[in-house]
């Protein structure tokens, strides 16, 4: 008798609906008590190459008529499944976001547990741990949103923690030419969530990296002059480059946020802007 028999569940339908799954969904589904009869039926279908296996306890089906051996998984459905807490970010979330500028083969995550990262693919999965000050103001879930990808919701940073995020860890999504070339596209912005999410931050950087960008932007999200005064209060009390790892090696100072920024960003702004 196979291991399919042996377990009392719908194995294929269980397949069916699961892209990527743990041991922990088998189990739920499954009602096993028991992680023998986990692992039998899991060392059966891998046997038989009806599955394919990530790392040990995360595994994807393979779909007919596919050649295992070069069977790659969605490697977003691998971070929702690696993790129960998983958080899509930075590039990730741009492109759940269908916001995206280029393609990035990093995916993501942030986690309250952090891990090795997984390579599917050839994409890496990275588990980063949630940002500080926003763990330290118990605002992890601060600009989260659910959104539909593939078969199952996952969860993924909004565009205005996008943004800020952005700023934060510009080489997380591809660099700063590629957040603001991605941002630009967003349909809208909630400018009171921004404000809530540059104040979990508190960091005078951020305050003016935001302006700055809603003042080239300030027709596309409709952001009053009283906005931008407001941010403009909290913008750092001295030349700041953005990213940090410019400075030294010029930039051009846009003064009403006193942030020094390459050149090539300065240039990006709104349609037709003068």
């Amino acid at each position: 008798m196979s291991s399919e028999r042996q377990v009392n569940f719908d194995g294929e339908g269980f397949l069916a609906r699961h892209s990527v799954f743990s041991l922990r969904e088998l189990a739920d589904a499954m009602r096993a008590r028991k992680t023998s009869a986990l692992y039998s039926w899991v060392r059966y279908h891998v046997a038989t190459g009806r599955l394919h296996q990530v790392e040990r306890g995360l595994y994807a089906p393979v779909p007919p008529g596919v050649d295992r051996r070069a069977f790659a998984p969605d490697a977003f459905l691998v971070g929702a499944a690696a993790r129960a807490d998983s958080v899509f970010a930075y590039h990730s979330a741009l492109q759940l976001l269908g916001a995206a500028h280029s393609v990035f083969h990093v995916v993501a995550v942030f986690t309250a547990r952090r891990r090795r990262p997984l390579r599917v693919g050839n994409v890496r999965v990275e588990f980063v741990s949630h940002p500080t000050p926003l763990v330290r103001h118990r605002a992890v879930g601060l600009g989260v949103r659910e959104v539909r990808y593939r078969d199952r919701a996952v969860r993924a940073t909004g565009p205005e923690r996008t943004l800020a995020d952005g700023f934060r860890k510009p080489t997380m999504v591809g660099g700063l030419e590629e957040l603001i070339q991605s941002a630009a596209g967003f349909s809208s912005l909630d400018l009171d969530l921004l404000r809530a999410v540059l104040k979990a931050y508190d960091q005078k950087a951020l305050w003016g990296a935001a302006g700055w960008f809603l003042e080239q932007y300030r027709r596309t999200f409709r952001v009053p002059e009283e906005y931008l005064r407001s941010l403009e209060r909290q913008r750092p009390t001295s030349p700041h480059y953005l990213p940090r790892r410019h400075r030294g090696k010029g930039g051009v100072l846009v003064s009403r946020w006193n942030l020094v920024l390459p050149e090539s960003v300065v240039s990006l702004r709104e349609p037709n802007e003068a």
